[in-house]
């Protein structure tokens, strides 16, 4: 079944469950496209709808699931669903809306099953081949947080976390079938096994952690975007272990405690000094070389000069080596957050002068980590063909190319 992605890990997650779920189905996938959307911000929006329009002019038929069908208060409501998105109605024909998983269709889906996760057969007459190497395991779904920027918390349920059995058990069948890398994702991951995403204190990520390294052998464990206030001094205890990879992702938005108020999260400046300095820290072999990734929220309302270049200090003063700067969006097309009532909107001149500083300050940070990463032997695994070239990524996430001849779940250790 053809298939279209956009928005985060956990999409991919239930695509894949979703894929399987037909296939098992024996569900006739002849001119069927099913869609994975994302509401993050009106671009993301625009995008998947320009998709899904395209394609339905072409008399195809468009099964849409995630957040851009999905209201906590309705659930799957065609009605809401069309006033929210009228450029669709003229296809109602044509467009089924599914839920977020295949389990509400009251069907098991084995690990092993998953389509998106399946052996393509690598051919040099294939310019690009995908080989999926690393599995995405989604151990907690949804939050309760409220910030004011985000609209996804209309659209899903209270925190919920899948238990450490099944999780483990997952895993173990990944290992049994030959795969060397995880990926523990989820919509606010560190949160669980908390009641609520407002209660760090509860989180047992920590425990999960630790089970995942005595209960599996798998080698190489990933962990995507992570909310400091859920990691305790055990964390930073565990993640020392080499079957972490030197890559830490952290769901920042800002270093201004004035910015982070108004878009009330749940830390301050002082504990993301804490844990960045931790992180600089810890006790690996390559500790010199973790790389550090950031969510930043550019052009927030109310963000002054002084609070954004605290944002830019504090980029450099802890090295992060990429950004994932999302320019603020108000969601002014179709659905509203409570950021897009703020006073103090930014300018259109203030936003591109400092969206150029921010490019700037990204490209050169990035450059010094690849020079300082220059001439070391990394441990990296295949994970595509790509311009007639293999293609391979470091434990800290550095692109690297070779000509040899690979087989798919080859790890070598490679020069940069």
């Amino acid at each position: 079944m053809d298939y279209k992605i956009f928005g985060c890990k956990v999409n991919k997650f239930y695509l894949s469950k979703w894929l399987s779920y037909f296939n098992r189905q024996n569900f006739s996938v002849e001119n069927k496209v099913i869609i994975s959307t994302c509401v993050v911000t009106d671009r993301a929006k625009s995008k998947w709808l320009k998709e899904a329009k395209t394609i339905l002019n072409e008399w195809k038929e468009v099964l849409i699931t995630w957040c851009g069908n999905l209201d906590k208060w309705w659930i799957i409501d065609y009605d809401n669903f069309y006033n929210i998105y009228p450029e669709l109605k003229d296809f109602k024909n044509k467009i089924t809306l599914l839920p977020e998983d295949p389990a509400d269709a009251n069907e098991m889906i084995w690990i092993w099953e998953y389509d998106l996760n399946q052996d393509f057969n690598i051919v040099w007459e294939d310019e690009d081949v995908q080989l999926y190497t690393k599995k995405f395991i989604v151990i907690q779904n949804w939050c309760d947080t409220n910030c004011t920027f985000c609209l996804t918390i209309k659209k899903r349920w209270a925190n919920r976390s899948r238990t450490a059995e099944e999780i483990i058990n997952e895993i173990k069948q990944f290992e049994e079938s030959w795969w060397k890398e995880i990926v523990l994702t989820g919509i606010n991951l560190a949160a669980w096994w908390s009641s609520n995403t407002r209660n760090p204190n509860e989180s047992k990520f920590s425990d999960l952690l630790e089970q995942i390294l005595e209960k599996t052998s798998i080698p190489r464990i990933r962990i995507s975007s992570l909310w400091p206030e859920f990691l305790d001094d055990k964390f930073f205890e565990i993640v020392s272990n080499e079957r972490f990879l030197p890559h830490f992702h952290f769901s920042i938005q800002s270093f201004s405690d004035n910015t982070l108020k108004l878009m009330n999260r749940n830390y301050d400046s002082q504990l993301l000094d804490n844990v960045l300095r931790k992180i600089r820290k810890l006790d690996r072999f390559d500790k010199d070389y973790i790389s550090i990734w950031a969510d930043i929220i550019v052009w927030f309302p109310g963000e002054t000069d002084e609070d954004f270049n605290k944002t830019l200090e504090w980029i450099k003063k802890y090295w992060i080596t990429k950004l994932h700067a999302f320019p603020f969006s108000a969601h002014t097309k179709w659905e509203t957050i409570a950021a897009s009532k703020f006073p103090n909107q930014i300018s259109k001149e203030i936003k591109k002068q400092r969206e150029d500083l921010l490019i700037q300050l990204w490209d050169k940070t990035r450059e010094e980590f690849i020079k300082k990463n220059k001439w070391k032997t990394f441990e990296v695994m295949l994970e595509e063909q790509k311009n007639w070239k293999w293609v391979w990524w470091t434990g800290n996430y550095i692109q690297v190319f070779s000509e040899w001849d690979y087989n798919k779940w080859d790890v070598i250790k490679i020069k940069l």
